[in-house]
């Protein structure tokens, strides 16, 4: 990853994940009182004195195990301690120096890289004189804090700060000295600014944002396979797709992750659960760019007995609410259970672009059409809402899982499409007249015209004479004539109507 990044490293339990949320000012991360609570890296942002960097959270590291994820594990923070610029090691006051914590030791003298030694859990004078055994260490940098508390915790980002290279740290004091000669030139005025030659900079910026400005938020007129208009948002204007991978667990929703990107990014494994923080990892590969989010498997309610899990569920619905689109992994094996059903009608009521990926297909046993029929028995579950793509996958040997990227690209295009009110008054109003809605107590029912309201998902509201009087039946006829006639495929619609 770009920028300056920090790796928190340590055996389990030491307060690393605690001290991650700390930095990067959110709880991203699980914790918990219980070792071994994280498993994959999770990255954040830390901002300390107007400096950036980028924090690396860990699991806890064993050296010699026979467990399978404590040897995941380890593998996951041997690729951190590569990406890091700087490595702070976490250790624990109340324990003490451990052989584990000795085990790192020797692992990190390998290491060329600059070593920041954190012992944590320093609440009261009493463990400060305690913590001073931590020196037996031997590394040159050592600071006492307590990652719940904060304490300590400013003089530790203060020596990180100092290892930011000059070229970024020279950047960042240009832009504040920039911004501050700004400012004072709005409260003396413009004369003070003329006095320091800065026209030629100033007109060279402002045509470059200006450029920018109209790249960026300038509406394109398109036309769909049938002709219809529609304005269609740039990209760049409404951020990188989001794509969050969902399903219940041991689906297949992390190898597909690895897969996609081509390198162990989370742990895989198949005991169920295995996932237990939501996975964000940039994708900028093949002229295309996005966020996959990848989540811990949702099971019933009633299943979930244990607070990890707990904590592991809402961290996934938290993802979902914040992707655009949502790729529902199920595994072919199974086939499509309520609970999946359950999770599609979650992800429809919150307005996301929905891409059913059936995991696992490799496995199956298929007949000439065995894939349309299974599409066909998936669409009728899933009905109402059924203009969904189904694209048939295997994670483990990478067959037509970049198509389902595909799909979900265009999901997402269309997601964010705006019809013209005149493209959707011209073939909706037609249809209206050929069809209209069923009279109420002796009164016609006529809609005036409709148009489509800026909203995060596709969203119409059409304006009638009885609004109340229409029922849900026909409501369902208008989004499918809505479908037919523009390509919203794999998005909910919703549909309202007003008086006129």
């Amino acid at each position: 990853m770009s920028g300056f990044t920090v790796a928190i490293v340590g055996r389990p339990n030491v307060g690393k994940s605690t001290l991650f949320n700390r930095l990067i000012e959110q709880r991203k991360a699980i914790v918990d009182n219980i070792s071994g609570v994280t498993r994959d890296r999770q990255y954040g942002v830390c901002e300390w004195n107007g400096r950036k960097f980028n924090v690396i959270d860990t699991g806890g590291f064993v050296a010699k195990t026979d467990d399978v994820f404590e040897k995941e594990i380890k593998k996951q923070v041997h690729i951190a301690l590569e990406e890091a610029n700087l490595i702070l090691f976490v250790c624990d006051t109340a324990t003490g120096i451990t052989g584990q914590d000795e085990d790192m030791t020797i692992l990190l003298r390998r290491s060329t890289k600059p070593v920041l030694l954190a012992v944590n859990k320093v609440d009261n004078s009493e463990r400060a004189l305690e913590a001073t055994e931590f020196y037996a260490l031997g590394f040159d940098q050592t600071f006492f804090i307590s990652s719940i508390s904060g304490s300590g915790t400013g003089d530790l980002l203060d020596e990180i700060t100092k290892y930011i290279p000059m070229e970024e740290a020279a950047i960042e004091e240009q832009r504040e000295d920039w911004n501050a000669m700004v400012e004072e030139g709005m409260r003396e005025g413009e004369e003070w600014l003329e006095g320091q030659n800065f026209d030629d900079l100033n007109e060279t910026l402002y045509e470059e944002e200006a450029e920018l400005i109209e790249e960026d938020w300038e509406l394109e007129d398109e036309k769909d396979e049938d002709g219809a208009s529609y304005d269609k948002a740039p990209r760049a204007q409404i951020g990188l797709p989001k794509i969050a991978i969902i399903g219940q667990p041991n689906a297949g929703k992390s190898t597909l992750l690895n897969a996609l990107i081509g390198q162990d990014r989370t742990i895989v494994s198949n005991i169920p659960g295995t996932t237990r923080d939501s996975i964000h990892t940039q994708y900028k590969l093949f002229g295309k760019e996005f966020i996959l989010i990848d989540t811990a498997g949702l099971r019933k309610k009633k299943n979930v007995h244990e607070d990890l899990e707990f904590y592991s569920v809402i961290r996934a619905i938290k993802a979902m609410d914040e992707a655009d689109i949502c790729m529902m992994i199920i595994d072919s094996e199974k086939g499509i259970t309520a609970q999946d059903i359950s999770i599609f009608s979650l992800a429809t009521r919150k307005g996301k672009g929905i891409v059913i990926m059936m995991n696992k297909w490799d496995l199956v046993e298929k007949e000439t059409n065995t894939a349309r029929d299974y599409e066909a028995m998936i669409k009728q579950r899933i009905a109402p809402f059924n203009d969904v793509p189904v694209i048939f996958i295997s994670a483990t040997e990478k067959q037509r899982i970049f198509q389902g990227i595909e799909k979900a690209l265009q999901v997402y295009d269309a997601r964010n499409r705006r019809i013209k009110t005149s493209a959707l008054n011209d073939a909706m109003l037609k249809e209206i007249q050929y069809y209209p809605p069923p009279m109420s107590r002796g009164h016609a029912v006529k809609i005036k015209f409709a148009t489509q309201l800026p909203t995060a998902f596709p969203t119409f509201v059409f304006f009638a004479n009885h609004p109340d009087a229409i029922k849900d039946a026909y409501k369902k006829f208008l989004e499918n004539k809505i479908r037919s006639h523009f390509d919203f495929n794999g998005v909910p619609i919703r549909i309202f109507f007003r008086k006129k």
